[in-house]
């Protein structure tokens, strides 16, 4: 089926793959959720323990999809595992909550997480509609005004930037990821090494509470770390793009998660060695929405103002970096599922002179643009790596089924320690499912909402007469 005008170019090389999983990755998260989970946790030994953990589980994931993304690297990603292993209703939830949620509602956070920095620079927040909704126990801050046109402006822009073709996407996520590690790397150095009063005792105080936080907290916190940590599957999605995708693929998975970790654990020092404890915890958040950003009051530590301004325009570039890989791997979910019959058919087509699925580039900015204006960035990234992990159980479990129903399919790569490394990703992503239903309320509902609406679609596709030979996964 070649709706539109053929199929897809592999064009991303090596450099490219990378790019795409440091640079989806290393978004807004990093220079935001440290303040919240200081606030869980009231330590910065305890959050430093979190980010540790939420980095060894995403390695644990990334060797496991590892070995899925070079034996069947199509468009789609966890959406073509999930077929293959378990027929057609999961991989369509899969794609459902990723065009919903993972995508959607994650575009819309790291565009507000944009415009908070960007606000850093050019203060402007005006409110023309606010109608906030109580909903057990918590407020959906629906608003509309200069933070959220500035967000879906950013969304239109990339988007189009995106519909010109998946090279000027790559080159683009190339060099918006290259600034964004000058300005990590330069917030260390300048923390550790240009800055008065920083103390390595800093990372070590006990808790303001003086006992370790409840394992619900540590979870809770978890989720907080995953969201920065989020994304880096992003590039199994694109892998139908990447050249000789059975070496490139997990090449980006590993080597991209690896560096993130890195930058993350040594960013995070730097915040807690230059400012006191509680500076890190009253921070931008739910909690403290018109106080700064910790990235931004660690860069002034040592800089002054001017510093932390221009530390926020490279911090303004590296979530852009984000907001544009979201944008070019998560227009491929509903273009792969299209391709399979489960989507309208308009989202299979392929631009005949860009190459790009533009209509499916188009429907995620809409729907991320109207995102914008329903909730917190935490409430969001809260919602989007609980509908994330909840359907990544049977993405990663497909390894199992895989092995068993195609056993002699071509593995370029194959996890190491199977299946203990598998196994350990699972236990780890099932226990945060129950602690978010637990400490996150709303945003649990909100994500099983959000997969129970998709059911009914699901249904009307499936009633539908089909419309032609479904592609092989090659074509994909």
């Amino acid at each position: 089926m070649d709706s539109g005008g053929g199929s897809l170019r592999r064009e991303l090389n090596p450099t490219g793959a990378i790019s795409i999983v440091v640079g989806t990755v290393i978004g807004t998260g990093i220079f935001l959720k440290s303040a919240v989970m200081s606030q869980l946790l009231g330590s910065s030994e305890w959050v430093l323990a979190a980010w540790a953990a939420a980095g060894l589980l995403s390695i644990a994931g990334t060797l496991t999809y590892a070995e899925l993304g070079a034996m069947l690297p199509h468009a789609g990603g966890p959406y073509v595992y999930l077929r293959e292993a378990y027929g057609k209703l999961p991989a369509f939830l899969f794609g459902w909550k990723e065009l919903l949620s993972t995508k959607g509602a994650s575009n819309a956070a790291v565009a507000i997480g944009i415009v908070i920095f960007l606000n850093a620079l050019v203060p402007w927040n005006a409110v023309w509609f606010q109608h906030p909704v109580q909903l057990f126990g918590e407020t959906i801050p629906w608003q509309f005004g200069s933070h959220q046109l500035e967000a879906i402006a950013m969304i239109i822009i990339l988007s189009v930037i995106n519909s010109l073709g998946v090279a000027a996407g790559g080159w683009t996520q190339t060099i918006l990821t290259g600034a964004k590690l000058i300005g990590i790397a330069f917030l260390i150095i300048g923390a550790f090494f240009v800055a008065q009063g920083g103390s390595v005792s800093n990372l070590f105080a006990a808790p303001a509470s003086g006992h370790a936080p409840g394992i619900g907290a540590f979870g809770a916190a978890m989720i907080a770390a995953l969201w920065a940590y989020s994304g880096w599957g992003d590039l199994a999605i694109a892998a139908g793009e990447v050249r000789a995708p059975g070496r490139n693929v997990p090449l980006g998975l590993i080597g991209g998660i690896l560096i993130i970790m890195a930058a993350y654990m040594l960013t995070n020092a730097a915040y807690a060695f230059v400012l006191p404890f509680d500076q890190i915890a009253t921070s931008s958040s739910t909690l403290y929405p018109s106080a700064p950003p910790v990235a931004e009051r660690a860069a002034a530590a040592f800089i002054g103002p001017l510093g932390a301004a221009f530390l926020s325009l490279l911090f303004v570039i590296s979530a852009l970096g984000t907001l544009n890989g979201g944008i070019l791997t998560g227009s491929r979910i509903p273009f792969a599922m299209a391709r399979d019959g489960q989507f309208p058919q308009a989202l299979a087509k392929v631009d005949p002179k860009t190459r790009t699925p533009v209509t499916s580039i188009v429907l995620l900015g809409i729907w991320a643009s109207l995102l914008t204006v329903s909730g917190t960035f935490d409430q969001l990234t809260t919602l989007v790596v609980f509908v994330d992990i909840t359907l990544d159980v049977l993405g990663s479990a497909s390894i199992f089924v895989l092995r068993r129903k195609m056993p002699g399919a071509e593995r370029p790569y194959r996890t190491p320690l199977y299946p203990l490394i598998p196994i350990a990703y699972l236990a780890t992503l099932i226990w945060l499912i129950a602690d978010t239903v637990v400490t996150s309320r709303l945003e649990a509902l909100g994500g099983v909402v959000i997969l129970l609406l998709g059911l009914p679609v699901y249904w009307y596709y499936r009633s539908r007469p089909a419309q032609g030979a479904l592609p092989s996964p090659a074509n994909l």
